[in-house]
């Protein structure tokens, strides 16, 4: 399984005692999600994106004997799968650009080319190794291979607004986790946050006047102590996360759930009021004290009203991503009968 998805999947791991949970409340209606069709077949597979047009997706694998991620393209029915990221090094993160003539990713090339090595979790506690990674732009067929972001530390999770071409990415900068902007060739770097912890997977909205990610932050010393010696190992031990949006600009930070959990892999409902995200909120432990390991996929309005459940079921289920016509939306489980621990891309339509 990749690497980030394998973090959130274990992050419930550190989920003890959390005595002020927010009541989940769901509207009663029935999912928006039919004809599930399953994508891919073979590796481990993760964060599936569209083409502007709808008609080719992007993800990262680990198959074919590699041992980390490579970029692939296939078409939106899973036909003519192959290899668009270097041979070498780790891969991560991918879009296509909004004139659909490159695609960006996130690799360790000409850094570490090997697969870089993983920690050991420590007890209880999973830990997400930060690899070097810089950001690249490349064609479709993965020629002309051009870094975009390079920076110390992490950079990765680079995501692209289809109305102005616009890069959103996470960067590791004064050893925390931030959001920036900048142009598809790496100019007019611009910073959106500022707050010790955890800002991550980022969206622009589909009119690119809104932002939604993920957070996580400190909320006493010992939290604070804890982050800041992490960051220094270039490391994140697991945290649970909440769904944030903000304006393109940085401005009017709001929090959307507050309830504990794991919230996670947020998107863009093509209305532009919505998001969906992946969460363990309903997989509640009374025994253990601790939230499990079955993710399920949500939607809310951006005011953080209108809790809704999209699927239920005993699967993993995250990285849900609409098409650019609003028709379908993708995103990974490991609901494949026949190899259950391996996380596949799967394609549903949406019936709004």
């Amino acid at each position: 399984m990749n690497n980030r998805t394998t973090f959130f999947i274990l992050i419930i791991m550190v989920f003890v005692g959390c005595s002020s949970q927010q009541e989940t409340i769901i509207e009663e209606k029935p999912a928006g999600l039919s004809n599930v069709q399953q994508l891919s077949f073979s590796g481990d597979n993760g964060e599936a994106y569209w083409s502007p047009d709808g008609q080719q997706i992007i993800f990262q694998s680990k198959r074919d004997g590699n041992g980390c991620d490579k970029i692939y393209i296939m078409n939106a029915d899973g036909s003519d799968v192959h290899m668009v990221s270097p041979e070498v090094g780790a891969n991560t993160c991918s879009y296509f650009s909004m004139a659909n003539d490159r695609i960006i990713f996130s690799s360790t090339f000409g850094v570490v080319d090997s697969c870089p090595p993983r920690p050991k979790p420590q007890g209880n506690k999973y830990i997400w190794p930060l690899f070097p990674y810089d950001i690249y732009s490349a064609n479709p067929d993965g020629s002309d291979l051009i870094k975009i972001r390079e920076n110390d530390g992490y950079d990765a999770e680079p995501t692209v607004s289809f109305l102005t071409g616009r890069v959103i990415f996470t960067s590791e900068i004064d050893k925390d986790l931030e959001i920036f902007t900048m142009n598809i060739d790496g100019t007019d770097v611009k910073r959106l946050t500022n707050r010790l912890g955890y800002d991550g997977g980022p969206y622009f909205s589909p009119n690119a006047e809104k932002i939604v990610w993920r957070a996580w932050y400190p909320e006493n010393a010992k939290d604070s102590l804890a982050w800041k010696e992490n960051m220094a190992l270039n490391q994140v031990e697991a945290v649970p996360l909440a769904v944030y949006v903000m304006d393109a600009d940085g401005m009017n930070k709001t929090r959307l759930t507050d309830n504990g959990a794991t919230n996670w892999a947020p998107s863009w409902h093509p209305d532009g009021e919505h998001v969906v995200f992946s969460s363990n909120m309903d997989d509640w432990n009374e025994d253990h004290q601790a939230f499990g390991h079955n993710f399920e996929l949500y939607k809310i309005k951006i005011d953080g009203s209108g809790l809704t459940r999209l699927t239920t079921n005993t699967f993993f289920d995250s990285f849900p991503m609409f098409s650019p016509d609003g028709k379908f939306m993708l995103f990974a489980s490991n609901r494949d009968a026949d190899n259950p621990r391996a996380t596949h891309i799967f394609k549903a339509e949406w019936n709004d």
